[in-house]
């Protein structure tokens, strides 16, 4: 198929930055925003810092009434009208039939789910909320992009856990190159909440937890030992590239290819040879036309869990040759924390600020290198440098893996 995939607009909403100039500037500095979680009680718990977003809805989307949408869905609209304002894209009664959405979400409903269940357990079904009701189902926050952006293409909801945004956006760029769709506002979201926060405690992934550990987010460092769990949304306008030539919208970068292999092992438990990962970055490359050594730039999966980010190390390697040791490598939840499906967008944002703005942002708290981590990690602070192509690596334990390849609009 015909590679016409553009972006032109991007929106993000992250605990450390509002809107796509505010959230590179903070990646340049290496600015995180971890606090207390203000949103439930953690008192009991051992651990509370977590990357939540603070913001006021209003500002930005004033003529919604947010008390008829839930979480997820007040972020995802949020990014989504910030990605449009920055496009210069209006969807009219005369365009909307040529508009789509395609987000990536896991958890994005599971609240509204739990508050709605609990309500009927507790009170009875009579007592239940209707109106959170409508919330409850997983393709909610993107039926409601469509709504209030009055999107009439196609809608969809893919949930592949930490690869759900690729996976969203290589549904998207299927759309264009069939000539189904023009434009397609292409997102993710994750939420904190109890019932998320609670289940990756219980699974014992948070830093912090182990005895005499650390609650930091250090990827690819010997004391790594757990996520900082995040929450955000990010959103992209994916254009095809004649439309965006016709309206002369400004183009950040072109999707040059994907890949995406699924790599059953154990349940929650990644293969340790990473043989998954590798096979995507190569599908990746394929897909694009590229060479290993046409890569500037990899924006890391890794999340400062200790198996994770070696296998990952393990896999470049394995990709790349000798080269690996050559390529700056950077993982920005180190500084944003561990946003599950919203990851990859957030990754993808940045990777867009660094291509405009020429810097690679550094990977944070990177003090005492693994020894089996030994490529370049861009450690501590950011670096002035211009690239052309990046890769975005998206992995998940339960075997899934995806990857995306941007470059400069050519």
């Amino acid at each position: 198929m015909e590679n016409n995939s553009v972006i032109t607009g991007v929106g993000v909403i992250a605990p450390n930055g509002i809107g796509k100039e505010e959230f590179w500037q903070n990646l340049r500095d290496g600015r995180s925003n971890f606090k207390p979680i203000s949103l439930f009680d953690t008192k009991d718990l051992k651990v509370n810092l977590a990357g939540e977003v603070i913001f006021n809805p209003k500002e930005i989307l004033p003529t919604v009434n947010a008390r008829d949408l839930d979480r997820a869905t007040i972020l995802l609209s949020c990014a989504a009208k910030l990605a449009l304002s920055d496009a210069g894209f209006e969807i009219t009664d005369a365009n909307s039939k040529q508009a789509g959405v395609s987000v990536g979400t896991t958890f994005g409903s599971l609240y509204s789910i739990s508050e709605f269940d609990k309500e009927a357990i507790r009170d009875g079904p009579k007592y239940a909320n209707p109106s959170v009701f409508t919330s409850t189902v997983g393709n909610s926050p993107a039926s409601r992009i469509s709504i209030i952006f009055h999107a009439k293409g196609f809608n969809s909801t893919i949930s592949t856990g930490m690869c759900a945004f690729p996976d969203a956006l290589d549904y998207s760029r299927d759309f264009l190159a069939l000539k189904r769709i023009k434009i397609v506002i292409t997102g993710t979201v994750e939420v904190l909440s109890p019932q998320i926060f609670l289940g990756f405690y219980k699974l014992n992934y948070l830093a912090g937890l182990k005895a005499g550990k650390q609650l930091l987010s250090c990827p690819f460092d010997k004391k790594r030992n757990g996520i900082v769990l995040s929450e955000g949304s990010a959103v992209v306008l994916v254009e095809d590239k004649n439309l965006a030539k016709e309206r002369k919208a400004k183009v950040y970068a072109e999707v040059l290819g994907t890949g995406s292999s699924f790599d059953p092992f154990k349940s929650y438990k990644y293969d340790p040879r990473g043989k998954g990962m590798a096979r995507a970055m190569i599908l990746a490359l394929r897909d694009a036309g590229l060479e290993p050594k046409d890569i500037d730039c990899i924006f890391a999966n890794a999340n400062s869990t200790p198996e994770a980010d070696l296998i990952e190390t393990k896999a470049i390697k394995e990709v790349f040759k000798d080269y690996a040791h050559k390529i700056p490598v950077t993982a920005i939840k180190s500084i944003i924390g561990e946003t599950y499906s919203a990851s990859g967008g957030m990754a993808l944002v940045a990777a867009i600020g660094s291509l405009a703005n020429d810097f690679i942002p550094g990977t944070m708290n990177l003090e005492n290198k693994d020894s089996e981590c030994d490529l370049d990690y861009v450690p501590n602070k950011s670096r002035d440098k211009k690239i052309s192509k990046v890769m975005i690596n998206t992995f998940s334990p339960n075997g899934e893996n995806s990857v995306i390849i941007i470059g400069r609009p050519s």
